[in-house]
């Protein structure tokens, strides 16, 4: 599957709109403000050696200091806090980007466009508003940075200083070497937990949660791709059908947890009995289909035998007295079919052939 799991995609095919819920968007911002919370914080610590310099060299007053103290040691862990108490973190965090750029632009004028300190703020805002919003949140920020530095510079009527002193070119450069790996590691811990999300998806899409073969809807996308491919290479499958005996009077006489359990235990016997290549899949509550590629009939009648004897033999632990017998519809595939769904049909004729034969057998399709 791709990034949308089998279901969106379902969905999509069918005009439907899937609007995000309000808790999906509050997890998304969540998980956005914790991205962002260690590069932050550690991003500013350092920034603070560098623009302490230049502070140092100029007539700045406590304050500056005080303010310099806030934004590198306080401010990650209140912008943090910020965003886990917002009703919509998301867009609290886009916030708290866009001051990350205002102050940039402070320092950066307070600095008089001081180079190499200037430029370890602008990679690292910039850093952070592409990789968090894309071209606009950064084009935004970088507008912001640049107004807050020219206001700053005219408020403060600081002579401009373009030239690095070498002491602030080696305060500046853990920042420059040190921001770009720090960022590109928690973006691989953040893609690696992307693509185990979406494992974690395709999986929910594509299988049943009881037993953990094929769900019917994903089933049927590749039985339909099964019998495109079978036609056009000419190649021969077979369809079953397969449906426990008595299902419901199991339920009501012992319970749902024994009819659970008949249903794991018919799964576990055609998986033992199957080819892993044979794609089985939960059809409904009790019944079950399977495609079993480049085989004869005879070869899927041979091999119901064998799940007939064992099941047979099979107790249910939670009722011993129980004797589990499937139901069983045998359909190859035939030149004359047209539709994938003629196949599913002719399968399930002979089920229901089975089933008025007496149960607990294997028919096949006229």
């Amino acid at each position: 599957m791709n990034d949308e799991n089998f279901y969106t995609k379902a969905y999509a095919r069918e005009g439907i709109n899937q609007a995000r819920s309000a808790d999906e968007h509050h997890r998304e911002g969540i998980r956005l403000a914790r991205r962002l919370r260690l590069p932050r914080a550690v991003g500013l610590a350092i920034l603070f050696f560098p623009i302490g310099s230049m502070l140092a060299a100029l007539p700045a007053n406590g304050l500056w200091w005080l303010l310099l103290v806030g934004w590198a040691f306080v401010w990650p862990h209140l912008a943090w806090q910020l965003a886990m108490r917002s009703a919509d973190p998301h867009h609290n965090e886009m916030f708290n980007l866009k001051i990350d750029a205002i102050m940039a632009g402070v320092w950066i004028g307070l600095m008089g466009f001081n180079a190499m300190p200037s430029a370890a703020l602008i990679m690292m805002m910039s850093m952070n508003l592409m990789g968090v919003g894309g071209i606009r949140l950064y084009a935004t920020g970088a507008l912001m940075t640049a107004l807050s530095a020219l206001v700053t510079l005219q408020m403060m009527h600081v002579p401009l200083a373009f030239v690095s002193a070498p002491l602030e070119i080696w305060l500046a450069l853990p920042v420059i070497v040190g921001y770009p790996m720090l960022f590109a590691w928690v973006s691989f811990h953040t893609t690696n937990s992307l693509v185990e999300h979406k494992r974690r998806l395709e999986l929910m899409s594509t299988l049943d949660g009881m037993t953990g073969v094929f769900n019917r809807r994903h089933w049927e996308v590749l039985l339909r791709t099964e019998f495109e491919n079978c036609r056009r290479y000419h190649r021969s499958a077979t369809m079953l059908l397969i449906d426990i005996d008595h299902f419901k009077g199991i339920n009501d006489t012992w319970g749902h947890d024994v009819g659970d359990q008949a249903i794991i235990a018919v799964t576990r016997q055609l998986q033992l009995t199957l080819r892993a290549s044979d794609m089985i899949g939960r059809f409904g509550g009790d019944e079950f289909a399977v495609i079993m590629s480049g085989t004869p009939a005879e070869s899927a009648i041979a091999a119901m035998s064998r799940v007939h004897e064992r099941l047979a033999e099979l107790r249910l632990p939670g009722a011993p007295q129980v004797k589990l017998c499937i139901s069983v519809g045998v359909a190859p595939l035939t030149t004359s079919m047209v539709h994938y769904q003629e196949w599913l049909k002719a399968a399930d004729i002979a089920l229901y052939k089975a089933k008025n034969a007496g149960r607990n057998r294997t028919e096949v399709a006229a």
